[in-house]
């Protein structure tokens, strides 16, 4: 039985996969710039209802009270940086993605000492803050990117980066994955995996560099701000993973066929978009 269900898993994937991609690309250059930051809201704002659930939320009403605290946060984020309005306070959007990549920074260090470090994150307020910095700043850094002059390019290159790493990591360590990366974490998480996401992400930022520079910076030096992005988007998965395992939770939810929730699938970017963009901001790219 398993060896036919997983077949049916990864059909399952990838036709949940092609479907988003399509309504994405359709979404980012038919809709208007502002449509779709609302759009990117709009969907952060249901991955806030599924954080809400893994903070411990059981009621319904609760988290959707919790989902529209986390659009409003979001929509005022991106006023407070200027995006909304088309005149963007560098300095200001610099601050707040230096605070989510601190953010990050100590969540390393809980997922490294997890399940000791739950003592410091594991009471449900704590989980429902820490889901404020997660969803509403990649909001932000998102929405920065598609503002910007071919910021729908920078966009692609930014998700493409994340799923190039995350097939490369599902098929590395479906075939090598023995050592595991974090197993009190995320057991199904290898080194394999790890290395395999490195190298696919790699070759999509040496390739796009090659044939487009679509953000501005020549092959080798996006090669080095990839690897750095790269690395916070498995940390990004590890810190959802270690919320989910805390709450006794496999999936944030079964929106998305073979993948589980929105949460599921924007992990990784809530992490890696934040520290792009703030790299993208000291190193004037698309300036």
């Amino acid at each position: 039985m398993a060896v036919e269900t997983r077949p049916i898993m990864l059909k399952q994937r990838v036709i949940t996969a092609i479907v988003l991609v399509t309504f994405i690309l359709a979404a980012l250059f038919l809709l208007p710039t502002h449509l779709f930051q609302l759009l990117i809201a709009a969907g952060f704002m249901l991955g806030g209802w599924e954080w809400a659930r893994m903070s411990g939320l059981t009621s319904h009403v609760g988290r959707a009270v919790y989902a529209v605290m986390v659009l409003g946060l979001s929509l005022m984020l991106l006023q407070y940086t200027g995006i909304w309005d088309g005149s963007v306070d560098l300095l200001k959007l610099r601050d707040a993605m230096g605070a989510a990549c601190l953010f990050w920074s100590i969540a390393l260090l809980w997922v490294m000492g997890y399940p000791g470090s739950a003592g410091f994150w594991g009471a449900p307020w704590v989980r429902l803050i820490m889901g404020f910095i997660i969803i509403c700043s990649p909001v932000a850094a998102l929405s920065y990117l598609v503002s910007l002059n071919d910021g729908r390019w920078f966009f692609i290159y930014l998700v493409g980066v994340v799923a190039s790493a995350d097939i490369g990591a599902y098929f590395a360590g479906k075939q090598f994955g023995k050592s595991k990366l974090a197993p009190k974490v995320s057991p199904g998480k290898s080194w394999a995996g790890f290395f395999g996401g490195m190298a696919s992400s790699a070759i999509f930022s040496f390739v796009c560099g090659q044939a487009f520079n679509v953000v501005g910076l020549a092959p080798m030096a996006l090669v080095a701000v990839t690897a750095v992005t790269f690395l916070a988007s498995v940390l990004g998965d590890l810190v959802e993973s270690m919320v989910k395992r805390h709450s006794g939770i496999k999936d944030s939810s079964q929106l998305l066929p073979g993948h589980g929730g929105i949460m599921d699938r924007i992990d990784s970017v809530s992490a890696a978009a934040p520290v792009f963009v703030l790299l993208s901001i000291l190193l004037q790219v698309g300036s």
